[in-house]
């Protein structure tokens, strides 16, 4: 029983795609379903890659123009002012005679002050 009940269940599966075949309905081509994942590439680079790359080029840019006496945020949120600036560190006094050793990449940028007074100047 169980042998004729598979026979007709793959008869019902098989006689579908048989007769959508006679009627002639061709699947999608490979070129358009190409499209829709391509086309969704493009728009992923120029919306998340793109930007990202630009961000992390102006950090590098800003990181080797860092000098001394330049303020600066780190990325635990240590606001300091620029002392040295050697190949992989910075010394950042953060208060009179305290002075902390980062690594370079943990500098997110200038301090909101030293961003609002070059906001003044540039007016």
């Amino acid at each position: 029983m169980s042998a004729a009940l598979a026979i007709f269940f793959a008869g019902i599966l098989f006689s579908g795609s048989a007769l959508a075949q006679a009627a002639g309905q061709a699947g999608p081509s490979t070129v358009e379903m190409l499209i829709m994942p391509a086309g969704f590439l493009i728009i992923m680079y120029f919306f998340m890659i793109r930007p990202q790359q630009k961000r992390a080029k102006d950090h590098q840019t800003f990181l080797a123009a860092l000098k001394p006496g330049d303020e600066v945020v780190t990325s635990g949120g240590i606001i300091g002012r620029v002392k040295t600036v050697a190949e992989g560190f910075i010394s950042v006094e953060v208060s009179s005679n305290t002075v902390i050793k980062v690594l370079k990449s943990a500098i997110e940028g200038h301090s909101p002050k030293a961003l609002a007074a070059q906001a003044v100047k540039a007016e």
